[in-house]
């Protein structure tokens, strides 16, 4: 495909996108079925026009005046891909599989391509709506934030400690030139390729071998700031596929019991073969019918991971399709279901056990505001001085750049180069 077909076909796909309400990646795998002649190298293309005009929506709608599929990849192209409006016009020149040729009106939006008059969440680039709790969960630099959020994201690994260590996958891997991460000793980031693309990782054999996983930095200091020590038992109450109860073993060197559980047991569905290549030991425990499946737990946990059920605000740079999906409704479910999974994790901490509670979002309705309800609830807890957090795990050169809130610490692109993840730890 040309580069201008491939425009076309990116066009086709947000239309869809916005005609059916659907989420990218069904779209993108819709658009590949109907078109078996694009090459693997003409779906990653579109799916990154795709992507990055979703990152840049409100921004992209504002130059162009409409907020059609044409227009948001026109002004996408202009101001995320910083392509001048002659080259853009020659690649809508309305030739054969090309758009159609720019209106006078499109050209002349793409020369004078200016936010500098643009209302607040269109520079951000979020729903209008989400604009004040994002300027009270990330302060005054709350557009610089989540301009970071709508940049594309980077590709880490987690080296599996109890099967390599990081020196040696990093020697494994040298043809793709994989550089430490910045704050976690397990980590390494991958570049993208000349197209963009990230390798298939999946394919490697070091990564058959269980020696590493896929896993953004901050959910890995998620995991370390958790601090689960040899000899504990953990219960990770929301281990969905496993990546933190992956990144948890390592710490406990073989020593303790981890279990794992989930509401939703299809969640849980990778989590066998994940354990199995990585050489972990721990019980995974399935919801069946109405039963609790870890009820005989209750009071017996040194430490309770909730990596709570949330909006994934932080994960907009991978997921720049949810931000514009996100509604009020769904928001305070997600409110509800931490709430719920607080107030279990409380009955299967010990007296002097540890919850720690990490969510992958920005907004202060979930992070903080969750910690103090449930203080308002249970007063005999105590929250871990967010200050401290990350010296206490380790990590003393990662406390200057976290933002430090009330009940807890925020990592964001913008300030760690990381996901936006929230740690909040409590002592029952």
């Amino acid at each position: 495909m040309t580069p201008a077909a491939r425009l076309s076909g990116a066009i086709e796909v947000l239309a869809d996108i916005d005609g059916r309400r659907r989420p990218a990646p069904d779209a993108l795998k819709d658009w590949g079925l109907a078109h078996r002649f694009a090459g693997s190298g003409d779906r990653a293309a579109i799916a990154g026009l795709v992507y990055d005009a979703l990152r840049r929506r409100a921004s992209a709608s504002w130059i162009m005046g409409e907020a059609t599929p044409r227009a948001v990849l026109l002004g996408t192209l202009r101001l995320g891909r910083g392509r001048a409006p002659d080259d853009i016009a020659a690649l809508f020149s309305g030739e054969r599989f090309a758009p159609a040729p720019l209106s006078a009106t499109e050209r002349s939006r793409l020369d004078a391509a200016s936010l500098e008059d643009a209302p607040p969440h269109v520079r951000a680039d979020v729903p209008e709506w989400i604009a004040p709790s994002l300027e009270r969960g990330l302060g005054e630099v709350w557009i610089e934030e989540a301009v970071a959020l709508a940049t594309r994201a980077p590709l880490d690994l987690r080296v599996n400690g109890l099967r390599s260590t990081r020196d040696a996958v990093a020697a494994e891997l040298a043809h793709l030139a994989p550089t430490p991460t910045p704050w976690s000793p397990w980590g390494l980031r991958v570049p993208p390729g000349e197209d963009g693309r990230s390798p298939a990782m999946q394919s490697d054999p070091s990564f058959i071998r269980g020696e590493f996983e896929i896993q953004d930095e901050g959910s890995q200091l998620a995991a370390l700031l958790a601090g689960a020590r040899p000899g504990d038992t953990v219960i990770d109450l929301c281990a969905g596929g496993g990546g933190k109860t992956l990144a948890l073993a390592p710490l406990m060197g073989g020593e303790g019991r981890i279990v794992a559980t989930d509401l939703d047991p299809r969640r849980l569905a990778p989590i066998h073969a994940r354990l199995a290549r990585a050489g972990v030991s721990a019980e995974v425990r399935t919801q069946r019918g109405k039963g609790d499946p870890i009820a005989d737990l209750d009071g017996a946990a040194d430490l309770v991971l909730v990596d709570a059920p949330c909006t994934g605000s932080g994960t907009w740079r991978r997921n720049p399709d949810a931000k514009w999906r996100l509604r009020p409704g769904s928001l305070a479910g997600r409110i509800r279901d931490q709430a719920t999974v607080l107030d279990r994790a409380v009955r299967l901490a010990r007296r002097g056990g540890r919850i720690a509670y990490v969510t992958c979002s920005v907004l202060p309705e979930e992070n903080d505001q969750a910690i103090e309800a449930l203080l308002a609830r249970r007063p005999g807890l105590a929250v871990e001085d967010p200050a401290t957090v990350a010296a206490a795990a380790g990590l003393p050169s990662l406390s200057a750049r976290l933002r430090v809130t009330r009940r807890g610490i925020q990592m964001t692109p913008l300030r760690t180069g990381t996901d936006g993840f929230y740690v909040a730890l409590l002592r029952c």
